[in-house]
Formats: structure tokens, sequence, C-alpha cells
């Protein structure tokens, strides 16, 4: 049997392999990031024929409620289905400086009562997490800090311990000695989780991990892991603003239609009960531009403001600016007002905000940013006792959306009056709304107190 030998160049930041040496690797664009590797591969017969395995009956299997452990922020927990599962490797992803840390501190104040806890991490020092711990009002008595980076030492630490929970902050920073490539690649963050999976199952300790997003969403980033996890989360928001939306993008114990609203203050995140009031607390009435339209976020509904600003430019080209929507999205709003309506915006500039610094990227709030663009463009404000919502098609239809009902009862609950919506199949009745149809814009304009 002999040997053959064959020498490959492999990528340390994304592992990509190469057969010769490049100065910037042509996958993740990273310099110098190339490293000669050998492969040996024996010459042998391989065979193709294994054991059959064993086949189950579906009839056969029963389905037994998972036992979760409640965190006692109702926000989280309806965000993971209830709570934590024993043995889950939960994955919290987010921008720096969104409120990640902050956030796992929180729950492990809620744990340790009862429980033990164990923090990890290879950013910060012991000092460094105290002092956050002594800013947010956090007890002590069973939490334990662990700062490490080597995966190996990790796991025996977990193993020794047994503590009821395990926070990691960040993955990033871990490395394992089976591997030579510097800690943060995909290969070193993958193997990194792959142990921490390995260890969740079979001590059934649940293990929060935390990830920072990158730009590309790709090197190094939570988008690599979330086939390995078990439930997957994104802590979502401005930095600069109060509030931060948890959306749940996989789950393996419960739904991904949820979503918890949380406001950042000095002393953490605290949950907002009611994220329709908070939106609103600060509007003004009978201002030009400004519309509250009805979404949704997960299974819930939630009313917010949407500003617009339409000036002349000064410039050859209007500008066209989008906070908390999708900037392709209202370039064709744009073009829909323009065509359909005759509005000459291609002499203006068009500034949109969602107030809050919250992202919305259902299609419902279509008619919102319409209707705020126009109120701009003409300066006339819209009645504040309106809510409005629909899909605007590239004809100027307004098409219907979903869980209508959802979004009318929020309305009549926050005390408004009238609201403007997509012709449906089935009628909704209200006793405090005044409900308006309509199949267009134009329709829509009409119904305008201007």
């Amino acid at each position: 049997m002999s040997e053959k030998i064959k020498k490959i160049f492999v990528c340390l930041k994304c592992d990509a392999q190469f057969p010769k040496w490049f100065g910037q690797c042509p996958e993740c664009g990273s310099w110098g990031s190339l490293v000669e590797q050998e492969i040996k591969k024996e010459r042998q017969k391989i065979k193709n024929i294994g054991e059959a395995g064993e086949v189950i009956s579906f009839e056969k299997i029963k389905i037994e409620k998972f036992p979760r452990i409640k965190t006692n922020i109702e926000e989280l927990d309806r965000v993971l289905g209830g709570g934590i599962v024993p043995g889950s490797v939960i994955l919290l992803g987010g921008e720096p400086g969104v409120g990640k840390s902050t956030l796992m501190l929180q729950i492990a104040n809620q744990l340790i009562t009862n429980n033990s806890v164990l923090y990890i991490s290879g950013e910060e020092s012991a000092e460094q997490v105290k002092m956050r711990i002594d800013r947010l009002g956090i007890q002590t008595k069973n939490l334990k800090f662990l700062g490490e980076t080597n995966i190996e030492t990790i796991c025996a630490t977990i193993e020794k311990e047994k503590p009821s929970l395990v926070i990691i902050d960040s993955i990033q920073t871990m490395y394992s000695n089976q591997l030579s490539s510097e800690a943060g690649s995909i290969v070193q963050v993958r193997l990194s989780t792959a142990k921490l999976l390995e260890v969740a199952k079979k001590n059934k300790i649940p293990i929060l991990i935390t990830a920072h997003v990158t730009k590309e969403g790709i090197i190094a980033g939570p988008k690599t892991l979330e086939h390995l996890v078990d439930t997957v989360c994104y802590l979502e928001g401005d930095p600069y603003h109060q509030f931060r939306l948890l959306r749940t993008v996989k789950n393996r114990f419960g739904s991904t239609n949820e979503v918890g609203v949380f406001e950042m203050k000095e002393k953490g995140l605290f949950e907002v009960k009611n994220p329709s009031e908070a939106f609103l607390s600060q509007r003004e009435e009978k201002n030009p531009g400004s519309v509250v339209s009805a979404v949704l976020a997960g299974g819930r509904s939630f009313l917010v403001e949407v500003q617009a600003l339409v000036a002349k430019t000064s410039f050859g080209y209007p500008q066209r600016r989008a906070i908390g929507l999708d900037f392709n999205r209202v370039q064709l709003l744009i073009a829909v007002l323009s065509r359909r309506l005759g509005i000459p915006l291609g002499n203006y500039d068009v500034h949109l905000n969602i107030v809050g610094g919250i992202k919305i990227e259902e299609p419902a709030i279509d008619l919102g940013v319409c209707l705020a663009i126009i109120s701009a463009y003409k300066n006339k404000a819209i009645e504040p006792e309106l809510v409005v919502f629909g899909e605007v098609g590239l004809a100027g239809e307004i098409r219907s959306v979903s869980q209508e009902e959802k979004r009318i009862k929020e309305a009549e609950k926050l005390g408004f009056l009238k609201i403007i919506k997509p012709v449906s199949k089935f009628k909704i009745k209200s006793n405090k709304l005044k409900i308006i149809e309509v199949r267009n814009l134009e329709e829509t304009i009409k119904h305008l107190k201007w």
C-alpha cells in the first residue's frame, strides 16, 4: 500500500482551498491568509457496503412536552417558545453594542436564585464583567466566571462544574488546539460550537452563545452556525435608539413567529408590554408627512409612525434616504407615486424614517409610506385618529395582507377612530372603528380630509 502526497493552500479566514498560492484569498478577500498544507491519501479499496439501520414506525412514537426553564422575562420566554430547554444551544446574534451581553447577564440574574450559572468570556476580564454586573444590579451568589478562549479547557470546566446554565461571550474568541487557524475563522467557530453542542446534549446543560454580526454576515458570523445550534435569535435595533427587537429565525423547540420588544435603559433591557403605545408616545398631531401604520412582527401586531420629508432638490440628482425601511422598496413606491398619481418626485429629495429605530420589512407598511410621502409633498397633515395598512402594487392597487383582525384590534385598543385597509373577502366589523376599504391609491386619497 503506497501513499500519495498532495499539497494544497488553505485560507485561515474562510477555510477555502486552492491548488496554488495567492497573495489575496479569492473567496473572502483577506491578504496573506493562505498557508500550505500536505494531504496524504492512502491508496486502498474502499468498501461501500454498510450495515442496515433500524427503522421506526411513527405510530409507536409518543410525543412528550419538553421541560423548560422559565427566565421570568416574558418577552424572552415568548420568543423561545416558553422558556429554555435543558441541553439546548441558543445562539444570540447582533451588532456590537446592541445589548447582547446585557441581556445574557439579565437572564443569569433571573436564574441564579436556585441555579448556578457559569459565565465564560474571551473578550472581557473578570473586572470588566463585574463593572457591568454592578451597573445592572445583578446578584453574584451563584454566578461564576471563567476567562478562557481554549474550547477544550472550556468544555472540561463545564463537565467538572456541572452548572445549570452556561453563557459564552463570544464564540468568535474561542479556538481549538485541533486546528492551526486563528480564533474567529469559520473552521474554528464551527468546531468550537460543535464541541459545545456535544457537551450540552451529553450533560443536559443549556448553553447561550453570543455572536457578532459582520457586515457580510458570513465570515465568522452567526450565519455559519445556524445549522448547528437549536435556536437562533437576533437582537436588532439602532444602538442610538432605546428600542430593541428580539427575533427568532430558527427554533427546534417552538415557533419562529414571535418577537420580543425591549427598551434599553441605564439599568439594562426592560420589557415593553405595549409596543404601540411606546412607539407613538412622542407623536405630534397634525404634522405633515406623519402617518400611523399597523404592522406585524412575528405573531403580534403593533402600530408605528412613518415620517416623510419631501424637499426641492438642490443637486442635479434627487436624494433618497430610508431609515428602518428597505431602500429598494422605497424606490419602487416613489416610482409608483410618480407614474400612477402624477406626483413629480423626480425633482424632490425624499427622506423616510420609522420612529423608534426599528426596522420594518413587512409589505403592509407600503400604504403608510405612500401616504406619508403624499402628505409631505402637499404639506397637508393627515388626521391623527387614522391608521392605515396595505401592500401597494406596481399599478397603484392596494393588496390585502395577513391577519387584518389583529391590526384592527390593536388600533381599537389605542383609541383610534378610523382605519383604511385593502378590500377583503371577509368583512371585519368594529364598534369602535370606522373601517374604510380601498382598491387603489386614488381611491385612498379621496377619503383623506384635505
